[in-house]
């Protein structure tokens, strides 16, 4: 069996002297601990060397994408093809051993065993390799790494925004260890001063409070006009002088105060935090910044994946994103789909009447993804698109709106209609009962 073993440098084709020494997959580690049995166990028959790292590089991002690159075929043909050789080709990547036997004719093989022989080889390459210095084949690997980092970082996806990503994901997960966090105090705190729980509504403030008085009987002699309107604080210390709360020593307030400048830098943080994401959210989708905003945009890339992948999507998709549950459940029980998903938190959604957000969530989706489009693939950061697009569709919320005004005022068509039909119904009503009782009475003449 060949193995075909690729490195840095360049390629290594090594023929497997004992193929039985394979069939144990766990035990195949034992014969590559010394340069010793290893030699015995594999020859290398051939190395294909690089010219320079552009070529290396070439052939690394071909191998990425699960294609054969120049050299590894004419590496191939020469070693394995020209000398007739039919032995199986052991191969690190399934995907790329089939592609070796579709351009090729190779017979491929990958397995366990084949993983562990690798890894064999790799721990032991230098002494299977004899004349390639093991200090030239560290600074190939640096080498070849640092621009395949490069290469992967400039069409990973496009702008970057792998970042925004991140940084939403980030934002949420630190909204919900805020509010843990705020819930603690208030439940821990409101043991000792439990009236305060219910004047200060914001965690915030909440904390610095704490983190501020420390414990109720200060409150009094303690300026809080840094953190409390003036009527606030006044309540405030009103409120600690008649507390009904608990005792607490000083190692438990300790503890509290620990918890409360968590929730202070938490809180800084994640202000930081929200204006990376609107820079970022500025610099790489202006025009869907300006149609949804900065945390709903960034949800919908999340949600994506990225903004390439956003970009694919038709505007229904982009309409119900966020909403796949809902949407496969009413499909599956055939009640009504849903009509927004993550779009539904955009502003422009926000300001329209309950019975107005499909149509509004419907057009929104639609200038949406275009404007999602522009950023994903136009060269120009200019917002004249979605500006444009934002105003076609907040003058459509103000036609929706002014219909169901002009309703209201003014009669309908089909009610001024009915109107004019009724006096000419009961014209032909009247005539009717003229002409049953015309009839009736020539009954009687004829009798």
């Amino acid at each position: 069996m060949l193995v075909l073993f690729e490195t840095s440098a360049g390629y290594a084709l090594f023929s497997v002297k004992n193929e039985s020494k394979l069939a144990d997959t766990d035990s195949i580690w034992k014969e590559f601990e010394t340069a010793d049995k290893a030699n015995k166990l594999v020859k290398l028959q051939a190395f294909g060397k690089f010219q320079n790292t552009t070529e290396a590089l070439s052939a690394a991002t071909a191998l990425l994408d699960n294609k054969v690159p120049k050299e590894l075929k004419n590496f191939l043909k020469s070693e394995v093809l020209k000398k007739n050789l039919t032995d199986e080709l052991a191969v690190a990547d399934a995907k790329l051993g089939g592609v070796i036997k579709e351009k090729l004719g190779i017979a491929c093989k990958h397995n366990d065993a084949i993983n562990e022989l690798m890894r064999g080889i790799r721990s032991q390459f230098s002494s299977l390799m004899s004349g390639l210095p093991e200090e030239e084949l560290v600074a190939m690997q640096l080498g070849l790494s640092h621009s395949l980092s490069r290469y992967k970082l400039k069409f990973s996806p496009d702008k970057v925004d792998t970042m925004i990503v991140q940084a939403i994901s980030l934002l949420d997960d630190l909204d919900k260890e805020l509010n843990t966090y705020a819930m603690r105090i208030k439940e821990w705190y409101g043991w000792h001063f439990p009236e305060m729980g219910k004047v200060i509504i914001d965690n915030l403030a909440y904390a610095k409070t704490v983190r501020t008085i420390t414990t109720r009987d200060k409150a009094a002699t303690t300026d809080l006009s840094a953190i409390l309107p003036e009527e606030l604080e006044k309540e405030v210390k009103e409120l600690a002088e008649i507390s009904m709360g608990t005792e607490i020593n000083e190692q438990d307030i300790t503890n509290i105060i620990y918890l409360c400048d968590q929730v202070i830098a938490l809180s800084e943080y994640r202000v930081q935090l929200f204006n990376y994401l609107k820079n970022r959210m500025q610099a790489i989708a202006p025009n869907l910044t300006v149609m949804v905003g900065e945390l709903v945009g960034a949800r919908l890339i999340a949600h994506a994946g990225s903004l390439m992948n956003l970009a694919k999507q038709p505007a229904s998709t982009v309409q119900i994103l966020g909403a796949e549950k809902a949407l496969f459940r009413a499909l599956k029980t055939k009640h009504d789909t849903p009509k927004y998903g993550l779009i539904y938190h955009a502003s422009l959604i926000g300001q329209a009447a309950p019975k107005f957000k499909g149509k509004i969530s419907r057009v929104l989706a639609a200038k949406t993804a275009l404007s999602i489009r522009v950023d994903a693939l136009g060269d120009k950061d200019s917002v004249d698109i979605a500006t444009e697009a934002r105003a076609k569709v907040e003058a459509r919320l103000r036609q929706l709106e002014g219909k169901t005004r002009l309703s209201l005022n003014k009669p309908s068509v089909a009610a001024t209609e009915e109107a004019e039909a009724a006096p000419s119904k009961k014209r032909s009503s009247s005539s009717d009962d003229g002409e049953k009782k015309s009839k009736k009475s020539k009954k009687s003449k004829k009798d």
